[in-house]
């Protein structure tokens, strides 16, 4: 049975939930940061990857098994490539680090790739991806995370879903936003289905024993299922690759969950890069080539004349401007669950309920 939801003011939940990381041990900036991305994840709909995951992270720190106050360093660099070091932080720290250094290096080389190792969970890699566009640039941004994916026909895990977003400004009502993970849903969705209570999809994921399952519990001790089957797999490969092997950071089952492997570092690595587009073009031609392309694919003929055809990151624009008017619903579990972490940490701020 799905919880009922409690609206919440996106305004009271960031200054909570900063306060929650600040408890917790992170300085003022990264409190905020990390809760105003958790935020923003929620006001998109992208609910998997918003204040839910805020328990999981608050337990890493008080483990021991994130750094609250990361130092992070240049490993490597040369002609518009870095590798960083994350030193064990929090990975919205970590990948707001490489993505804003990624930018840095392409405003003089119009391309630029930066990754970071020795991270943790960024939550939707949309966020950093989106950090190019303050600057007319096209960005990518990729993680690896520890395996919980089969190969096709596979019984047990061998990479991990790997989460790629890419971002490209249109100069219009909003940009192209692509954020996909290579199994057929996020881990996430399997969490917001166990704790509504609802059955999954056969094709999401396998129970333990590499079993097709409508479980989410049992999906979640299990296994992942890759999309498109071995294209998704493929894919999934490649982001290791580029984010673990190539950096010397850590890939496949050097990296450690952190649901089955909670006091451990994750080890996780990410990959920004970024593109100028005005080298190819000005930017109000740049426009105009845009709007006509998302004109054309919104009148592509539907076979259900009462649906519509959203592009990438339409749907994500049109919930933030509901969720900012009417509040973000969290269900009551995920609602009681932050109250009874404020209370614990004496926290002064509240949250604040939007009326129906």
């Amino acid at each position: 049975m799905t919880d009922h939801a409690i609206n919440v003011s996106a305004e009271s939940l960031g200054t909570f939930v900063t306060g929650v990381f600040r408890h917790a041990g992170c300085s003022k900036a990264d409190a905020t940061h990390m809760a105003q991305c958790l935020v923003q994840t929620n006001l998109w709909g992208i609910d998997s990857h918003g204040v839910l995951r805020v328990p999981e992270y608050v337990g890493r720190f008080q483990s021991g098994a994130m750094n609250p106050t990361p130092d992070i360093r240049t490993l490597k660099e040369g002609s518009g490539l870095e590798v960083l070091d994350a030193d064990n932080g929090p990975g919205y720290i970590a990948a707001r680090a490489a993505m804003s250094r990624a930018i840095e290096l392409a405003e003089n080389g119009n391309i630029a790739a930066v990754g970071i190792i020795n991270s943790n969970h960024c939550g939707a890699t949309s966020l950093y991806a989106r950090m190019a566009l303050e600057h007319d640039m096209i960005g990518f941004a990729m993680s690896n995370v520890a395996p919980n994916m089969v190969m096709p026909g596979g019984s047990g895990p061998i990479i991990g879903n790997n989460p790629v977003a890419v971002a490209v400004p249109s100069f219009g009502e909003f940009p192209f936003v692509l954020d996909i993970s290579m199994s057929t849903v996020a881990g996430g969705k399997l969490l917001v289905a166990a704790r509504d209570g609802e059955k999954i999809p056969l094709g999401w994921a396998t129970d333990a024993d590499g079993r097709p399952t409508n479980d989410p519990n049992a999906g979640f001790e299990g296994f992942l299922l890759p999309m498109g089957g071995h294209k998704g797999f493929g894919l999934a490969l490649l982001v290791d690759i580029l984010c673990g092997v190539i950096t010397g950071g850590s890939f496949q089952h050097h990296l450690k969950s952190m649901y089955r492997s909670p006091d451990d570092p994750s080890k996780t690595a990410h990959l920004m890069v970024v593109v100028n587009p005005l080298v190819f073009m000005d930017k109000e031609q740049l426009k105009l080539r845009m709007g006509e392309f998302f004109e054309t694919v919104k009148q592509s003929p539907m076979w259900d004349k009462d649906r519509e055809m959203l592009l990438p990151g339409e749907i994500e624009y049109r919930k933030e401007q509901e969720r900012r008017r009417c509040g973000i619903p969290l269900p009551a579990t995920v609602y009681d669950e932050l109250v009874q972490i404020g209370n614990e940490m004496n926290l002064d701020a509240e949250l604040s309920v939007v009326p129906p």
